[in-house]
């Protein structure tokens, strides 16, 4: 499945596509070593662990959706653009989760109506942390 992302570095915005592979998949090319940077990187305070809180729409749908979307890094919720019950389109921005100080676009895999939101703003995130389902 292809998917797009919207990247910010340094003020210029990037429109990147990635296929998400599964385990049936073959890889295109070979991953190649990345040089290490030529000055060292600063060292980064870990923030406290933000108390887990229920989530502002609770899973009340009674049917199971056909798609739960992961989050695909670590990060922070930042905006929500959709409710459970609305109806999104493909490629429609759902959120917005902050990671390493870049705001990515969370978009919809597929056209369906959103069944669960499992998450609030401002709640950190691991990758693979259930974000939303779309039935």
């Amino acid at each position: 499945m292809l998917r797009k992302f919207k990247i910010s570095v340094d003020g210029k915005e990037y429109l990147v596509e990635m296929e998400e592979l599964t385990a049936s998949s073959q890889p295109v090319a070979q991953a190649t070593a990345v040089q290490p940077p030529s000055q060292p990187l600063p060292d980064i305070k870990e923030e406290p662990a933000a108390v887990p809180q229920e989530p502002v729409q609770a899973a009340a749908s009674r049917m199971e959706p056909e798609h739960v979307m992961a989050s695909p890094m670590p990060g922070t919720i930042l905006k929500l653009f959709v409710a459970i019950g609305d109806t999104v389109k493909v490629n429609q921005p759902l959120m917005i989760l902050e990671a390493m100080k870049m705001e990515n676009e969370i978009v919809a895999p597929q056209d369906g109506k959103i069944t669960d939101i499992f998450v609030n703003l401002g709640q950190t995130v691991d990758a693979g942390t259930k974000l939303i389902g779309i039935g």
